[in-house]
């Protein structure tokens, strides 16, 4: 007596459209990577200067974020900052795009997107 089940069938496409997925997740194409490094410039810029050295916002450059982890990076790129002028930007970003954003802050602010 057989029991009712998932056919292995629809376990396999199932898995690999999961695979697929993952696959696709990651770091962003370098048409999306043209596009964040726009958005880094100009509206991440706008308030904390054009330079990323401070503004209405603190500063953004290597030596500020050093001891800052990339998750709380991350996280304030994606929810903002709450009491602070500092919007989310997840309706906007992926989690792979802010990934991004925030190492490309680390590795050199607006110089490592030019």
């Amino acid at each position: 007596m057989s029991r009712p089940g998932i056919p292995p069938v629809i376990i396999a496409a199932a898995a690999i459209a999961f695979a697929s997925q993952a696959a696709m997740a990651g770091e962003p194409n370098a048409t999306r990577q043209r596009e964040l490094s726009r958005l880094l410039v100009h509206e991440c810029g706008a308030c904390h200067g054009m330079q990323l050295r401070g503004g209405l916002g603190p500063a953004l450059t290597p030596g500020a974020l050093k001891d800052k982890p990339s998750e709380s990076l991350v996280a304030t790129i994606l929810s903002g900052r709450a009491g602070t002028a500092m919007p989310p930007w997840q309706r906007f970003l992926s989690e792979d795009d802010a990934q991004w954003l925030a190492a490309k802050l680390v590795e050199g602010g607006v110089d490592a997107v030019r």
